[in-house]
């Protein structure tokens, strides 16, 4: 449980990074503790999608991941933070990104603040 309370803060501290760099991932709210749980709530969506449809997007994909020497794994993430988007939107949250070329960049941003997160979060392991 705390792994995962973990994860959730690190996903949501790397989400707010690429909110606050990028102009065309945009995340909305009337008040600061809004946007802090709509925040929370969007990193829950991303670690599910990140949890239970990324690694059948990379199973599915392992060739393109083998020709490309792992570039690719720039667009699966890229394709989760797309997916995140629409599910935040379904879900009536307030997060969008805006583009495929945004959200290349936005998955490069939120994966390399993630690990950097990892690496001085407190890990259950």
């Amino acid at each position: 449980m705390m792994n995962f309370l973990v994860k959730t803060i690190a996903n949501a501290g790397a989400l707010a990074v690429a909110v606050w760099l990028l102009d065309k991932i945009t995340l909305t709210g009337d008040s600061t503790g809004k946007k802090v749980g709509t925040l929370l709530l969007v990193a829950l969506v991303f670690g599910l999608v990140n949890a239970v449809v990324k690694p059948l997007v990379q199973l599915f994909t392992l060739p393109l991941f083998i020709v490309t020497l792992g570039l690719f794994t720039l667009v699966v993430n890229a394709l989760m933070l797309l997916l995140t988007s629409w599910l935040a939107d379904k879900l009536d949250l307030s997060f969008h990104v805006e583009g495929f070329w945004t959200a290349v960049l936005g998955g490069l941003i939120i994966s390399i603040v993630s690990w950097a997160l990892h690496l001085v979060l407190p890990d259950a392991d």
